[in-house]
């Protein structure tokens, strides 16, 4: 790639001669960044589901047209989110439809519902696992942020993206794209658009992409740590029955496979750290190497079909769409339990006396070889808690076989379906009526099984006798039933003054089962059951109705032609839920009773609400070659819904709870300038502060900050488009994103007790304790940059173009995922340098 390097190079050097050339440049055509032009210098939104100037709409929205989707190579969620002030993502480090996405200091829960609505084409998705998948050809896409349930509906408490495909025409169109980069790379898109018959057209698309990714295993000597192989087929069908009347029909298959669980474990147990410094980890100094002998897999097969209809009566207009989406997901992977001893000791049973002679071995064969600092791999296979000068300290994903595996599958099908009516007319008075309906139908499962070296099942329950005997199942089955009523009023007081007021009223009926068989764990020593719920017998079917009214007002005042000033205020609203059935026993009996913390956690988690203000003013100067958008806010989140990861001699345990009340509020500025035709400088920044004020799931956590939340990001950018001959341009474009200190727990600047504190007591070191106690202040993520460079010629129909993505290579961490009472973190690497190539061309 070092032809590359020296091309990207080049074209550093030659946006220098630009920048120092200023008669050059002014030959240039104005140049597309995210305030392109669409219609006199005005970009069209739907951000209120009718068509619009961005600088009408009374909220804060990053737009990015065509032209800069393809300017900057964006194709997917964790792309632009880079380039949006105040919205950060954490996506892909489980698995592939594992995405939080965190708008202004409210997250999306792994394992809840989205906070951010998915709308495509008019047509709101209804699976999380969707935010981060390829959606077809793009050509707009805007990102609200704020509550704006009222008018884009379900899980839109934080925000929405709204993305608009290509549309077929009356015309013959297509295109194709190509890219090779570095770690074997490669992707493929296409597209053709052609018109059928006379009053009705045609797009069909595909893509494809592999990589070898990042980082290797080096036990298994492969890369097979973030690998991934995905291509997806879509289909679009637009026709007119009429000159009133519109059908839309969509229909996409996606494909995915890959690894997962792209984790190290750091310890934070500081009174560890005389026996090993390492012990003490800060997370950010964390050096990445992989070693699970278990070979991770992720696949996700997805499939949805929709149907829209758009008919025009003199005053109104009708819109009905339905939509049914199947997405199934499976993944495999190496357990996180040695140093627990699970799988270490024979408890009366073949399955129990199988693991520990396999545990036993594969800890003979692999002594001495090569760990993460502080863990190691002695001659005996206890936790070096009990024998400290022979013992093995495994960590999570070790390349012995104490620590077992797991087996996770998500299954979920939905319907759903909205009807709305709009007037179309020119008054004053504009309004929107409308119900939505969607049924959910979703299984779930986390099998832990002991590995005896035969590799992992993927069935979730797996007899004592089998290869891969479950030792621990949590499956559920779960049901909802959503109905919703929304309006929306648009006012025009007078030609300046303009006031909006939505509504939508949400009911989720939820319900669950448990699918887990009344079956006894072979490796408790007390003959347990294989889920800790059954321990008072079968766990019982639970149902639940979560309801909400999500107003939300606008105003807008237009003070001059190219000033407005506006505000905003609306309630969100996140349905509340069922973790896997046992949860709450498990994590009482595991930790409250035995090391005396007072951590709540419930089968049933509540709803999360939020009353979001924000005030603002947009404009442009300089003939609109300048145009700003200065907005502050302020949001209160009750029960705001978080992820926590529980880790013990259980297993592992993956749970939903709520933090009572977090109060968020903020500022952020964006700024595009035209400094001369064809050179575009724009820069944004956002900062936000969070405090908790109350959690009765954790108290100890009062004051201090909201989770997953950054105290700021900057972006700075800047594109150049000059014609180099008359027939193409020169494209030098350039992002750099800062993205500040981030705390990924509410446990921050905070000490707890682990099982290492019930467990040293009773060891043979018999240490007090408050040995055993964790320091968590070493587990923020520490500020970072990333620069992405791209240059590049562009003809009419071609481009050729080389990209560096992380050119400083920067490294960073995606995210940390403090497991409290385990005493350390699950650690996963961001993204690192890549250089590569792309070549597309239009007809």
């Amino acid at each position: 790639m070092s032809i590359l390097k020296s091309v990207l190079a080049a074209g550093v050097a030659t946006g220098a001669v630009l920048v120092a050339n200023p008669a050059m440049a002014q030959q240039a055509e104005a140049g597309a960044t995210e305030n392109d032009s669409q219609n006199d210098n005005a970009i069209i939104v739907t951000a209120r589901r009718q068509s619009e100037t961005l600088g009408e709409v009374p909220s804060s929205v990053t737009v990015f047209t065509a032209d800069a989707i393809q300017k900057t190579g964006i194709e997917r969620a964790d792309e632009f989110v880079q380039l949006t002030p105040g919205v950060t993502i954490v996506t892909g480090t489980a698995e592939a439809g594992d995405t939080q996405i965190n708008i202004r200091g409210i997250n999306g829960a792994r394992d809840a519902e989205s906070s951010v609505a998915l709308v495509v084409d008019g047509i709101l998705k209804t699976n999380t696992a969707q935010l981060n998948q390829d959606q077809g050809t793009l050509r707009q896409i805007e990102i609200l942020k704020g509550p704006q349930g009222a008018l884009y509906g379900r899980n839109a408490a934080a925000g929405a993206i709204v993305i608009q495909t290509l549309k077929p025409s009356d015309f013959l169109e297509g295109g194709i794209q190509v890219s090779a980069a570095e770690d074997n790379t490669y992707a493929a898109s296409g597209y053709i658009s052609t018109p059928v018959g006379e009053n009705a057209g045609l797009v069909l698309s595909g893509n494809y992409r592999t990589t070898d990714g990042f980082f290797f295993n080096s036990f298994l000597n492969d890369n097979v740590v973030d690998d991934q192989e995905t291509w997806s087929v879509d289909g679009r069908f637009v026709a007119d029955l009429g000159a009133r009347t519109e059908i839309d029909i969509k229909a996409r298959y996606a494909d995915l496979k890959g690894a997962s669980i792209n984790y190290n474990t750091s310890f934070h147990l500081p009174n560890f750290a005389a026996f090993n410094p390492a012990f003490f980890e800060d997370v950010n100094d964390h050096p990445f190497d992989f070693y699970g002998n278990i070979r991770p897999v992720n696949e996700q097969q997805t499939f949805e079909v929709s149907a829209k209809i758009e008919h025009e009566f003199d005053a109104v207009t009708l819109t009905a769409w339905a939509l049914y989406s199947d997405v199934d997901q499976l993944l495999v992977a190496d357990g996180t339990s040695a140093d627990f001893a699970r799988f270490t000791f024979p408890t009366g049973t073949q399955a129990a006396a199988d693991a520990s002679a396999a545990c036993f071995q594969s800890t003979a064969n692999l002594t001495g070889f090569p760990l993460n600092q502080p863990t190691f791999i002695g001659t005996s296979p206890v936790p070096f808690i009990f024998d400290p000068a022979n013992g093995s300290t495994f960590g999570g994903f070790s390349p012995t076989t104490c620590d077992g595996t797991q087996l996770q599958t998500r299954q979920q099908s939905d319907i759903s379906g909205e009807i709305r009516l709009a007037s179309n007319t020119d008054s004053p008075l504009q309004w929107q009526v409308g119900a939505y309906y969607l049924h959910i139908d979703r299984e779930t499962g986390v099998s832990l099984g002991a590995d005896l070296g035969q590799g992992v099942s993927r069935e979730l329950f797996n007899g004592p006798n089998s290869f891969n005997p479950t030792t621990q199942l949590y499956n559920d089955d779960f049901s909802t039933d959503v109905y919703a009523a929304f309006f929306a009023l648009d006012y025009e007081v007078t030609d300046r003054f303009e006031i909006g007021v939505a509504g939508r009223y949400d009911i989720e009926d939820r319900s669950v089962s448990s699918l887990v068989p009344t079956a006894i764990d072979p490796f408790s020593a007390t003959g347990g059951p294989i889920n800790p719920g059954q321990a008072f017998g079968a766990i019982p079917d639970q149902a639940e109705s979560f309801q909400q009214f999500q107003p939300k007002i606008s105003l807008r005042y237009e003070v001059a032609d190219d000033l407005n000033l506006y505000a905003n205020w609306g309630i969100g609203f996140k349905s509340g839920g069922f973790n896997n059935q046992g949860s709450a026993a498990i994590v009482d009996q595991a930790f409250n009773q035995f090391i005396g913390t007072n951590v709540l956690i419930e089968d049933v988690y509540d709803k999360e609400t939020s009353s979001a203000f924000e005030a603002g003013f947009k404009g442009e100067l300089a003939n609109g070659r300048l145009t700003f958008d200065i907005a502050g806010y302020y949001t209160e989140i009750d029960d705001m819904q978080f992820f926590e990861f529980f880790v013990g001699a259980f297993g592992l345990l993956r749970v939903v709870s709520n933090i009572d009340e977090v109060e968020v509020y903020g500022a952020e500025a964006n700024v595009n300038f035209e400094l001369i035709p064809g050179w575009d400088i724009f820069g944004a920044v956002n900062v936000t502060e969070s405090e908790i004020l109350a959690n009765a799931s954790r108290p100890s956590t009062v004051g201090n900050k909201s989770p997953y939340t950054s105290d700021y990001t900057i972006n700075i950018g800047t594109q150049i488009v000059a014609p180099l001959a008359d027939t193409f341009d020169l494209l030098l474009r350039a992002d750099y994103r800062i993205t500040g200190p981030t705390w990924f727990h509410t446990v921050q600047d905070d000490t707890s007790p682990t099982l290492f504190s019930g467990l040293l007591p009773g060891s043979t070191v018999a240490l007090p304790a408050i040995f055993g106690q964790a320091d968590y202040s070493v587990t923020q993520r520490e500020a970072f940059g990333v620069l992405d460079l791209r240059v590049g010629l562009e003809g009419d129909r071609w481009r050729v173009t080389a990209f560096a993505d992380n050119l400083l290579d920067r490294n960073y961490l995606n995210e940390v995922i403090p497991a409290i009472e385990f005493g350390g973190s699950f650690i996963s690497p961001g993204g690192r340098q890549r250089f590569g190539v792309e070549v597309g061309y239009d007809f």
